[in-house]
């Protein structure tokens, strides 16, 4: 019954992502760690319609637990993730478009701009293109994620991570925010930027 909840969990923030269009009908993936398994989003099915009985579950070496269930093509990513970060309880992987914007080229979005932006996100990380569904990318993002909890992936999308799916889904969901506003700040022109000192209080909240 526990089980069944935490899918639920899983199929909702995966509508939300959808709804709150930071990913694509068919894009995008979540995984939550449940002990020694994870619960995670099947391949190529649509997100907006998705409920408690299309979410899977894998080992934490990728054996599929689930009877007639295709992970999401970016398992090894998330596998990946878990081991090299063991504190990292919830992943999720979407495709926003000013964000992702970003990413493609290389150019960082500003979180010293507002500070939930400095709170949220810290500073996000890049990593570079690799091939999606490969080990090679599996590995340059798990590497990333050892420098941050919000990640951009170069010609692909951004993924997030915390200790719960609201963290991580509240990190790609102020991410996007921070990337429409260093744009926008951008166009107008002269934006006041935090300086160091207002980022060290900031930080110094949730030490």
């Amino acid at each position: 019954m526990e089980q069944l909840k935490e899918k639920e969990r899983v199929a909702y923030f995966m509508r939300r992502m959808y709804e709150q269009r930071l990913t694509t009908s068919t894009g995008g993936n979540i995984s939550l760690k449940v002990g020694e398994k994870i619960l995670i989003t099947p391949s190529q099915t649509d997100k907006a319609r998705m409920v408690a009985e299309s979410i899977g579950s894998m080992t934490l070496n990728g054996r599929v637990l689930s009877h007639r269930f295709k992970a999401s093509m970016e398992n090894k990513m998330h596998l990946a993730i878990y081991h090299k970060r063991p504190d990292v309880k919830a992943i999720i992987h979407g495709h926003p478009i000013f964000a992702t914007s970003f990413a493609i080229c290389g150019k960082k979005v500003m979180t010293n701009l507002a500070g939930e932006s400095r709170a949220i996100l810290g500073e996000p990380v890049m990593a570079d293109y690799k091939l999606m569904g490969t080990q090679e990318l599996a590995d340059v993002v798990a590497e990333a994620s050892l420098r941050g909890n919000v990640i951009l992936m170069e010609n692909h999308g951004v993924i997030t991570l915390g200790d719960t799916l609201v963290e991580a889904f509240d990190r790609i969901e102020v991410l996007e925010a921070a990337a429409k506003m260093t744009l926008i700040t951008q166009m107008i022109g002269n934006p006041k930027e935090l300086n160091a000192e207002e980022l060290k209080e900031i930080d110094n909240l949730f030490e």
